[in-house]
């Protein structure tokens, strides 16, 4: 292991003493560690009866993690008890996945005590690198979407909004990734299966929800009993949120599902033990798992409770903690702000006027008013089949009271349509909150925009495309409550902690103010033209590619020359994403330096990572040739040292929080008018990355900032994919284009597959036949850029050149400013400062 893994916390500019900062925290005279009294000596000792001398890492790890939660302790209750002293209207995330990755090293560094951990790790021996591997990812989300969700709670707490985020507190995780052969296998993610330091039980504040039917454990799975009413209990255990500098400390609030307490003690003492706890085994495998595999029925159901499970328990809390402060319901907009991140809390619109019809006894059309006002829609897609729509039948079994109600608000709704669109049946049907057919469902999109006041996407473009063809119908009845907050990203994460040599350089030359105002990013402008400042950019980012080879040789034995172009794609394995078009772009340049070997190119690292839903066949069938691909080339002398191809199992925050510093190259490549937004392609802009990518999502929003000429942008627009649907025939690009030509050949030739013959030939009628994402559309295109590109590379004025001015146009990508926007343009919620 080299010296620069045994790193430390990171530093950060002159701060407060940590003699101040514990006043700020209301933490007295203790100190972190180096006496008998201090916090981590003492959990050590007192928690896990360990000697400091022979504890374990993961003891130590413990130790020093419940010693920075108990600095923010005090802090974390004093902002509880601010926003009750002075009823603030907050805002409430409902979201069923927070990616929020480890918290140690964050928390440390938002609370400003970065230099007193530094000298805890130095005084006690320890390796932070090493600590920090302790501690495992959190497992509450797969995506952009929990990584957004993660993102926008710390920026709340930074902006000193009176936030608080509401998830579900998943054991396992979707699932930890290996490569067996090149194929993936699916893992348990059991992420809770040591103690998490971090949270807190709050027992005494669980909820019951009341459910039309029972469940039983039926061959290892979760089965319904229509007809027999029962209950779940909610158990609350909360995450600290720190805003940086320590100021404000929210709260995540994570459900864990529990059986009532009672059993058959009869069967239970008779030995028939099973029976006796089935309740509570069925109860507990609720919130067992994030994503049961939806690619049956028995998952998609238990997917559909799990959706209940959340909206039931944080709206019972919502309501009870409205009312604590409340009299009157028709306050209850004035002081909340529900916003359901993407249609997964939808429910929320049935649920909420349940509570306002049956426990409040309002009318109905008070109680809608309240609701409307209430509630706010982000939608994160703009593919159909993501937009859910659950059977009547599970309504009818599990919540026949939401039902009824489901009913009622679309039996207003199509009057009003009909009376508006007079004739217009095609629009009835389409705006129906049912969907009818052989299953009748419930389009849980239709119900989120027909029960709230805003509705907004997540990029300029996705929000166009959701106004015109998504759900063109709705934003035509609704049109004062469609608008647009483009997506951002926390810059502490994601520039600060991530990126140190950058983050350094830049507050060399502009100071600090961008850690909490990313707008002043923008300063780095004129200094594009300086030369010092660009040198200093170019080493902060070979620093940080030195630091990433090495840690990926410690951790995985895989060696990587900084010395080449880091080119990374990290993602979601998808068609629409095209991971195999740049994997087609790597093949073309295999098939180059064997045709030419003197050819003259600078060598090029490609990374791939990303998770393929188990189910999504073709997805894993990528991921497979993708490992193929590397392990040929490898094998090939003709072009060692010139071309390295690495899929990096298990994708997560922890792994992108390392190699999107170190990338060279950000590869946004989905087809034009799929992605709604995305968030890496902002985290790699901040990072120094310089973007090849199609006209989508944000980034034609980076584009328009950094100028597109800063930007390597390719292939067909959203609408030019459109207008070619009907004609578009990918095969006459393999006719008429020489390399596609050759290198589908050689694909298509066993030359990736040797002992494995015919195993890609489905990729034939993906590319050859439907190509519905265009990859051979834009292969060349894609080409084109990067050779662009590479001749830029080979200038390293040039390239730092246009680096720095991608950073001064990173700024508006800040989840501070998106946050900002939501409080308010739709959540109406001002900062409130805790003392």
């Amino acid at each position: 292991m080299s010296n620069r893994m045994v790193a430390e916390p990171p530093a950060i500019s002159a701060k407060p003493d940590l003699d101040w900062l514990l006043k700020q925290y209301g933490c007295g005279p203790v100190r972190l560690e180096g006496s008998e009294g201090a916090l981590y000596e003492r959990h050590l000792l007192f928690d896990k009866a360990a000697d400091p001398e022979t504890a374990s890492q993961r003891e130590r790890f413990e130790a020093f993690a419940r010693s920075v939660r108990d600095i923010l302790s005090q802090r974390w209750v004093l902002t509880e008890k601010t926003y009750e002293r002075r009823n603030a209207k907050r805002a409430y995330y409902l979201s069923m996945e927070f990616l929020i990755g480890r918290s140690l090293a964050n928390n440390v560094t938002n609370l400003l005590l970065g230099p007193s951990a530094t000298e805890a790790v130095r005084h006690k021996g320890l390796n932070w690198i090493e600590l920090l591997e302790q501690e495992p990812d959190a497992a509450l989300g797969n995506g952009g979407l929990g990584r957004l969700a993660a993102c926008f709670l710390e920026s709340a707490a930074t902006l000193q909004l009176p936030a608080m985020g509401y998830g579900l507190r998943y054991e396992y995780g979707m699932f930890k990734q290996t490569i067996r052969d090149g194929w993936q296998e699916e893992r348990p993610d059991h992420w809770l299966e040591r103690q998490d330091p971090w949270e807190v039980q709050r027992s005494e504040e669980r909820v019951e929800i009341a459910l039309n039917c029972s469940f039983e454990l039926h061959s290892g799975s979760l089965r319904a009993l229509p007809g027999r009413p029962s209950s779940l209990i909610g158990i609350p255990f909360d995450r600290p949120v720190v805003g940086y500098g320590g100021k404000t400390i929210n709260t995540l609030r994570l459900w864990a599902a529990a059986a009532p307490d009672s059993f058959d003690f009869q069967e239970f003492s008779s030995g028939d033990f099973v029976a006796a706890m089935a309740e509570s085994l069925s109860a507990e495998s609720l919130t067992r798992v994030l994503y049961p595999d939806d690619s049956t029925s028995m998952g998609q159901a238990l997917r559909f409770v799990q959706e209940y499970f959340l909206v039931a328990c944080s709206l019972a809390d919502i309501v009870r903690r409205f009312r604590r402060s409340n009299a009157d319901w028709r306050d209850f907009p004035e002081k909340a702000a529900i916003q359901m991140n993407d249609t997964h809390p939808a429910l929320a619109v049935p649920e909420l006027m349940r509570i306002l019809l049956d426990t409040a006894r309002l009318k109905w059309e008070d109680a809608w008013e309240i609701t409307i006002r209430t509630l706010a829609y982000t939608n994160h897609t703009l593919l159909p089949e993501a937009l859910e729509k659950w059977p009547l039948a599970w309504f009818r079994t599990l919540l026949p009271r939401h039902l009824e109600i489901v009913y009622e608000i679309n039996r207003r709704l199509l009057e009003d349509v009909r009376s508006r669109f007079t004739g217009d049946d095609g629009r009835v049907q389409r705006v129906s909150l049912i969907e009818e057919g052989p299953v009748q469902r419930v389009r849980m999109a239709n119900l989120a925009i027909a029960g709230s006041h805003s509705t907004n996407g997540v990029a300029a473009i996705h929000t166009q495309l959701l106004r015109t063809t998504t759900v063109k119908d709705l934003a035509e009845v609704f049109p004062d409550r469609f608008n647009n907050k483009t997506n951002g990203v926390t810059p502490r994460r994601w520039l600060l902690l991530a990126n140190p040599p950058l983050a350094q350089v830049i507050t060399e030359a502009i100071g600090d103010g961008w850690i909490t105002d990313l707008g002043q990013l923008s300063r780095l402008k004129p200094l594009a033209g300086d030369a010092g400042f660009r040198d200093a950019i170019w080493k902060a980012q070979w620093e940080a590619k030195r630091q990433f080879a090495d840690w990926l040789r410690w951790s995985s034995g895989v060696a990587v020359d900084p010395e080449t172009i880091f080119d990374s794609h990290v993602k979601r394995i998808h068609e629409y994403k095209r991971q195999l078009l740049m994997a087609l772009r790597a093949v073309v340049l295999y098939n180059r330096l064997r045709e030419n070997p003197g050819m003259e190119m600078y060598p090029r690292t490609f990374f791939f990572a990303g998770k393929a839903a188990p189910a999504y066949r073709l997805a894993k069938l990528i991921i497979k040739f993708i490992n193929n691909l590397a392990g040929t080339i490898d094998g090939d002398p003709a072009v060692r040292g010139r071309l390295k191809v690495l899929f990096l199992p298990d994708y997560r925050v922890s792994l992108a929080e390392r190699l999107i510093p170190a990338s060279d190259v950000s590869n946004q490549i989905s087809t034009a008018g799929y992605e709604a937004s995305g968030t890496s392609n902002m985290k790699f802009m901040m990072n120094g990355a310089l973007t090849v990518g199609t006209r989508d999502g944000a980034t034609i929003e980076m584009a328009e900032e950094a100028g597109e000429e800063n930007l390597f942008l390719f292939g067909l627009t959203a609408e030019q994919v459109a207008a070619s649907r009907g004609w578009y025939n990918p095969r006459w690009h393999y006719d008429h284009e020489p390399e596609t030509r050759a290198a589908l050949d050689l694909i298509f030739s066993d030359h990736f597959s040797r002992y494995e013959p015919g195993i890609f030939e489905p990729l034939r009628e993906t590319v050859l036949v439907r190509d519905s994402y265009m990859h051979l559309a834009d292969l060349t295109s894609y080409l084109d850029a990067h050779e662009q590109l590479g001749a830029l590379y080979a200038d390293r004025d040039g390239w730092a050149h246009k680096v720095a001015l991608n950073l001064a146009a990173s700024g508006r990508f800040s989840s501070d400013r998106s946050v900002a926007e939501y409080a308010t343009g739709i959540w109406k919620v001002r900062p409130c400062p805790v003392p």
